[in-house]
């Protein structure tokens, strides 16, 4: 199972690393029997936009996207302080030529249409995952990575 796994991971990692547009990927999270859904907020977090966020980051985006000040960057750019950052702007990030061109400034309500759409919004964007259905999700999301660089 692990060796399927590490595959799967990898041959993701390799199709995100192209300069051809991946095809649509269906994103697929690992579990041990018994755990809960990964995308589903907690009751502490449903009133809570931010915390409701902040989890379903981790279940959907973290595998590619880092979100700490002093994060690497992984197959995706780090997204700490993407909010009002020009999109295609990480430097040492290897950028498709369509995000870069996109002349994006990104705003909770434009991380909440790519999320919704990636492909649609950016025509030949390299993000490998697919979108995240649920506006109640990217709403989330949007509003924790909000969040992150503010306190600073």
């Amino acid at each position: 199972m692990r060796k399927t796994v590490a595959v799967v991971l990898i041959a993701l990692s390799l199709a995100a690393c192209s300069k051809k547009a991946p095809d649509p990927v269906e994103q697929i999270i690992v579990r041990k029997p018994g755990d809960p859904p990964v995308a589903a907020p907690s009751q502490a977090a449903a009133g809570d936009p931010v915390s409701a966020g902040k989890q379903a980051f981790a279940a959907s985006c973290a595998a590619c996207h880092a979100a700490g000040a002093d994060a690497p960057k992984g197959v995706g750019p780090t997204l700490y302080g993407v909010i009002g950052r020009k999109a295609g702007s990480v430097p040492g990030f290897a950028y498709s030529d369509a995000m870069k061109a996109s002349g994006i400034t990104w705003s909770e309500a434009s991380v909440e249409r790519f999320l919704a759409d990636p492909q649609g919004m950016v025509k030949g964007t390299t993000m490998g995952a697919g979108a995240v259905g649920s506006p109640d999700t990217r709403k989330a999301i949007a509003a924790w990575l909000a969040t992150l660089g503010q306190q600073d």
